[in-house]
């Protein structure tokens, strides 16, 4: 084959100078992947530094005056496992936090990076996980960032691994907005976090995602028959009025929390939400779950075709996995025995329905007795993410909270009730809840 390098005209020359424009840039590109971060810490750090100059003076005269010193610091273990001083300004009055602007600016830290560690923590990660220490420790996080909105499922380790192969400028900058906003949603301050609580008269278990799988993988393995329910801010209202969904919500075997609206409803309580334990999220962990405890699912409801292809999607994700069967949810009530036939015939451990709440939990309940898999849930519009049909939020928006916003723009004729007008309507009805509770 020829040499393109070899080529006469302009054509050759073209390829020529593209490339040396590559032998140069690559390299080049390289480099500056590697000190923009730092210089983005340096103007951001220095602008602030810039800005809040009085308040960082008298904050310190404050700490000298209270204390007799400016800083009181902490040790922590940096960038390649070398010992730091992360500065804290002294003193009882807000704004400590302020001092770690001079750790930025001297280099032990950074805006965005895994989270610093003491020496005790660091001596425990070795292998993979010690690849965090080839980063300067983060003001803000990624694991951090999830843990505000209760979607911090994978591995800390994983998240920090995962930072430094893509760390770049524009990620940080991202990071560091993101984690302002979900800050601001999430709140501050520390929050009790009961084993369980009431929103709206719906007792909902505070758990985490990896434990409600090991409790389903129990529920399957004691031969149990078990109704769980998934409840968002709509979900709520809808109990709020409904009293047969209500009531099977109170006779659920676990009512999990999904979405934003229950941690702000939680946060207005003075509660602080574990996880946020959704079926979107959930789907996927279990299926690899059920590959590994050779359980079975069966998928009903949806439009015709929805199902079966997100079972397919999902074997081609997890191979090994079994499914079941599938069936969509467009059906007569003359059929239901057919349907409740083919589901026990299938041999399922897991059934997942997806009418829509409260259609599906309504439906589990007046069938529990005779639906012979041992663990019901209902899921919603699950199989549509799954199948491809309705693409899910972008991760960025989930880890701000904001998912809804994303629904809303996909389906705004059929979601903006739910959202534009039921959000509010479940935080006013959840502040009316802490009014009752405080005068109690």
């Amino acid at each position: 084959m020829k040499d393109s390098s070899s080529l006469p005209g302009p054509l050759g020359q073209r390829l020529r100078w593209g490339w040396r424009w590559r032998r140069l840039w690559y390299p080049l590109a390289g480099l500056l992947s590697g000190v923009l971060p730092r210089l983005f810490d340096l103007a951001l750090a220095m602008l602030l530094v810039v800005v809040l100059a009085p308040l960082l003076v008298a904050r310190a005269l404050v700490a000298l005056y209270q204390t007799g010193r400016i800083f009181a610091s902490v040790e922590q273990v940096g960038r390649f496992r070398t010992l730091f001083w992360r500065h804290a300004f002294s003193g009882a009055a807000p704004g400590a936090g302020l001092a770690v602007l001079f750790n930025i600016l001297k280099g032990d830290m950074a805006f965005a990076g895994p989270r610093a560690l003491s020496p005790e923590e660091a001596e425990t990660l070795q292998g993979p996980a010690g690849i965090r220490f080839l980063a300067r420790p983060g003001l803000f996080s990624p694991h951090a960032l999830r843990r505000k909105t209760g979607i911090a499922y994978d591995d800390e380790a994983q998240l920090d691994q995962a930072f430094y192969y893509g760390e770049t400028a524009r990620g940080n900058a991202g990071l560091v907005a993101r984690a302002a906003i979900g800050s601001l949603l999430a709140g501050g301050g520390e929050r009790s976090m009961p084993a369980s609580f009431t929103l709206l008269g719906v007792t909902i278990i505070n758990t985490t995602l990896r434990e409600s799988i090991d409790w389903i993988v129990a529920q399957v393995r004691h031969d149990a028959s078990s109704l769980v329910a998934f409840v968002n801010p709509d979900c709520l209202n809808i109990a709020y009025h409904h009293g047969d969904y209500r009531g099977v919500l109170e006779r659920a075997a676990c009512v999990w929390p999904d979405g934003i609206g229950i941690n702000l409803g939680c946060r207005m309580l003075g509660l602080a939400l574990r996880e946020n334990v959704n079926g979107t999220d959930l789907f996927p962990r279990l299926c690899e779950r059920s590959v590994e405890e050779n359980l079975s699912l069966y998928l009903l409801g949806a439009r015709p075709g929805i199902a079966r292809k997100a079972a397919e999607n999902m074997q081609s994700r997890y191979p090994g996995l079994r499914i079941a069967g599938t069936r969509d949810g467009y059906f007569q009530p003359g059929e239901e025995d057919q349907v409740i036939e083919a589901i026990n015939a299938s041999g399922a451990n897991i059934l997942l329905t997806a009418f829509g709440a409260p259609r599906q939990e309504l439906w589990l309940a007046r069938h529990q007795s005779r639906l012979k898999p041992q663990v019901l849930m209902g899921v919603g519009g699950l199989f549509d993410f799954y199948s491809g049909n309705i693409p899910r939020a972008p991760i960025w928006m989930r880890e701000i909270g904001l998912e809804w916003t994303w629904r809303l723009m996909q389906e705004p004729g059929r979601m903006w009730r739910r959202y534009i007008i039921g959000n509010p309507l479940f935080l006013y009805r959840v502040y009316r809840q802490k009014l009752r509770e405080t005068s109690a």
